[in-house]
């Protein structure tokens, strides 16, 4: 067990400067994330440009399935990790689950009238920018325990369910089952037409994600690893129920991401998926374990379709993310593949994507 929960740490991270954006989201219908099909000549990665890193994923796939070739891989043992946040879906200029916890503040607001005189709610609920800036640690803690406890497990997958077919990204003006990447949708299901599994190995909360995760990835959400909160096992009305209790149980960052793949699995992926620091020893963890596994990182190098952050290359710094230039170098040593958003990806969004 560990004393912090990364979706905590990504709220204090994102608070930084970035509190303005507030409740921001707006409603609007539920709108899926789709993932096109082949091209006409069987292309199962469309959306990719020729080059390393798109020649890098098929040649693994033939390698690790072609049962002459010595680095085969039974199937049983293919396993691939993605992180969530900057490396299936957009994470700037906030984490969803930080906007997430806004609105739940402001939507609960009502049942507590005290909130409205006292912070760490009083600032969210009046959007004071200011306020937020100065939050600390403990006032995040409070936040996420305020918003994602004391509810059993079902009624908290019914909230974010909800929140998902109502919340729009602040730039794009989309759902967030819209703001997924296509090349990396089209990575999962290459990966799944060839016998491996799909896990998403995230920093977020396991539960936020899993009551998307089957309509957004088609990935179930038993095969979804994440922070997480300790549940209880109690009795309402003579029914039993899990609930959702305000204590750290999981942090999935980090050292804890392959900690936890091991926890959840007792067996080592083939292949991983980053953008940040957090991803680092999970793609270690990866390569480890021999024969000829894939490790990737995505680098957000497009300011135009998406964003333009590192501060790895001399790109902008950022406190949401962060790639910097360490995790670029060792990148380069350990022969990881660094996908540049900018020249690799012909689509970064799904076609009704703008």
């Amino acid at each position: 067990m560990k004393s912090r929960s990364a979706f905590v740490t990504c709220l204090c991270l994102a608070f930084l400067g970035l509190a303005f954006l507030a409740g921001c989201s707006q409603t609007t219908r539920h709108s899926v994330a789709g993932s096109s099909a082949a091209g006409a000549g069987g292309d199962p990665l469309v959306s990719w440009n020729d080059g390393p890193a798109k020649k890098a994923i098929v040649n693994f796939v033939r390698t690790t399935t072609d049962r002459r070739n010595p680095n085969f891989v039974p199937p049983e043992d293919r396993i691939a990790t993605f992180d969530q946040d900057g490396t299936t879906w957009v994470e700037q200029p906030l984490y969803s689950q930080v906007l997430f916890a806004f609105d739940r503040v402001t939507a609960l607001a009502s049942r507590h009238l005290g909130w409205n005189t006292k912070q760490p709610f009083k600032a969210v609920i009046a959007g004071d920018k200011e306020a937020m800036d100065k939050f600390t640690l403990k006032d995040l803690e409070e936040i996420v325990f305020a918003t994602h406890a004391g509810m059993t497990t079902e009624a908290f997958q019914s909230i974010v369910k909800d929140w998902m077919a109502t919340a729009r990204h602040p730039r794009f003006n989309k759902p967030y089952p819209k703001m997924v990447y296509q090349p990396m949708l089209e990575v999962m299901r290459y990966l799944r037409d060839n016998g491996y599994r799909t896990y998403i190995v995230t920093g977020g909360g396991q539960d936020f994600v899993r009551a998307y995760s089957q309509r957004v990835y088609g990935i179930p959400p038993e095969q979804i690893i994440g922070s997480a909160l300790q549940t209880r096992y109690e009795y309402k009305d003579g029914r039993g129920v899990l609930m959702r209790a305000p204590r750290l149980l999981l942090d999935n960052n980090f050292s804890g991401k392959p900690e936890d793949i091991y926890l959840f699995l007792g067996r080592r992926p083939r292949a991983a998926f980053g953008n940040s620091t957090g991803d680092r020893q999970m793609l270690e963890y990866t390569q480890a374990g021999g024969g000829a596994p894939l490790e990737m990182l995505v680098l957000h190098d497009d300011a135009v379709r998406e964003y333009a952050y590192g501060p790895a290359q001399g790109l902008p710094d950022t406190k949401v993310g962060t790639f910097d230039q360490a995790l670029y170098d060792e990148a380069v040593k350990r022969g990881w593949i660094v996908i540049s958003m900018k020249n690799d990806w012909k689509n970064i969004f799904p076609p009704d994507v703008g």
